[in-house]
């Protein structure tokens, strides 16, 4: 898993489809999504990880591209 698109995916093959038009809330419901399937079992340590931290990459990535924003 190395995409939004296949975290997207992941959550899809479960019936959780994640869209308010907020980039970050949906990060955040999507992180939240995948936790609850860690907790129940249905993906293992190393999909969970690497759910994470694709999630946490993109909201790193957002941050910084806001911040662009506002200083250019």
């Amino acid at each position: 898993m190395k995409t939004m698109y296949d975290v997207q995916q992941l959550l899809k093959r479960f019936g959780t489809f994640i869209y308010t038009g907020d980039r970050q809330l949906d990060l955040e419901l999507m992180e939240d999504e995948i936790r609850e399937l860690y907790k129940w079992e249905f993906v293992d340590i190393r999909m969970f990880q690497q759910a994470l931290l694709v999630i946490r990459t993109e909201r790193a990535q957002l941050q910084k591209d806001k911040g662009e924003s506002k200083n250019g």
